[in-house]
């Protein structure tokens, strides 16, 4: 049985402008989205376009089926609320590790833009 959607809200201190220039940037992308080396980030940034990121971890590449990750962005003051929902997992225990990964990564996003 497919698990229910994984779904995350953040509020990022960014314009939503720039939080979607932060996606579809793969340079972006290797600094706050991968926690160990990103062997491949490339994205296709439009409506129904795709993005694919290959990162190596302690037993070699990472690679994984195919599932549905779709990012919303709203203003939200001087802001931005992001939504991720991550779908067609196959488990709960995928489930359950992408739920880590994705809030380690969101966290990591937010980082990004809070000045040093």
């Amino acid at each position: 049985m497919t698990p229910s959607p994984l779904r995350i809200v953040r509020r990022l201190p960014a314009p939503p402008e720039d939080v979607f220039d932060a996606w579809i940037d793969p340079e972006s992308l290797r600094i706050w989205m991968c926690p160990r080396e990103t062997r491949v980030a490339a994205v296709d940034a439009r409506v129904g376009g795709r993005f694919r990121i290959v990162m190596r971890g302690a037993q070699g590449d990472v690679a994984g089926r195919e599932s549905l990750v779709t990012i919303e962005l709203r203003a939200d003051g001087t802001g931005t609320e992001l939504t991720l929902t991550h779908a067609e997992l196959p488990d709960e225990e995928a489930r359950r590790r992408h739920e880590t990964g994705w809030t380690s990564i969101v966290e990591k996003l937010a980082a990004h833009f809070t000045p040093k």
